[in-house]
């Protein structure tokens, strides 16, 4: 009895120190979000890592998208997105009927995008996604040459044939969307709790000075009857003109 009572009392030992934490921390640990812009100036790419930390069978089941808000002050290229898709680059889909690229930021409207993911190499529990953002046009500044843009938080979606370890991470909302930019069936998702690990991302924007507006447009208007004039004598000069005669 002794003898039996002890391998009993080793075992539950053995499961509260080793195992037990560890079937603990699978069930309540929910993803890692890591977001990085890369690149300076008005043309950005922000990437995006999803580390869910403890690999699981059925999270080779999943499919996983994120969903990324934007001021109006960036926005995307739908046709930039169409070549980067071309050549299996990136895969997203715009939630927006049109995308005005000329517009300046005082006369656009938020949009939001929606990445698809897609497994690491690196790291069989990561999932990761490249967009690359582009900032409008502002209004000349009084006194600052820079504004600051931030970036909300992002929407992780997720779509599995299989329960896995974080199920407990799921929230009640259920999106319907494409399964994918070359699937057209729609998929059932799920919006998943994360934990944020980079700090929130903030741009600074270029924008010009209003002091430097009279400046600007003599130089602008100077430059541009230069142009002008040079382009007229040249045509006056070496063009061949033809005269119709009726």
């Amino acid at each position: 009895m002794c003898s039996s009572s002890w391998v009993i009392l080793s075992f539950l030992k053995f499961f509260s120190l080793y195992i037990m934490p560890e079937f603990v921390y699978a069930q309540n640990t929910c993803p890692e979000v890591t977001q990085q812009l890369l690149k300076d100036g008005f043309h950005r790419d922000l990437l995006i890592r999803v580390d869910f930390d403890i690999a699981d069978e059925g999270l080779e089941s999943c499919r996983l998208a994120i969903k990324v808000y934007l001021p109006r002050g960036l926005y995307v290229d739908p046709y930039e997105l169409k070549t980067l898709q071309q050549h299996n680059l990136t895969e997203a889909l715009v939630m927006a009927d049109e995308v005005d690229l000329e517009v300046p930021e005082y006369l656009a409207t938020n949009a939001s995008v929606l990445i698809y993911m897609r497994p690491d190499p690196k790291c069989i529990t990561c999932f990761t996604a490249l967009l690359p953002l582009h900032c409008r046009y502002y209004r000349p500044s009084e006194s600052n040459g820079k504004i600051p843009v931030v970036l909300q938080s992002p929407e992780i979606l997720i779509h599995c044939q299989k329960s896995f370890f974080s199920a407990n991470c799921l929230k009640e909302t259920e999106i319907a969307t494409l399964c994918s930019q070359n699937n057209l069936d729609v998929c059932y998702w799920n919006t998943m709790k994360y934990q944020i690990v980079s700090k929130e991302l903030e741009l600074q924007v270029p924008v010009g000075l209003k002091d430097h507006l009279a400046l600007v447009c003599a130089v602008t208007l100077i430059t541009t009857g230069l142009c002008s004039s040079f382009i007229l004598s040249a045509l006056c000069k070496y063009g061949h003109f033809v005269h119709c005669s009726m």
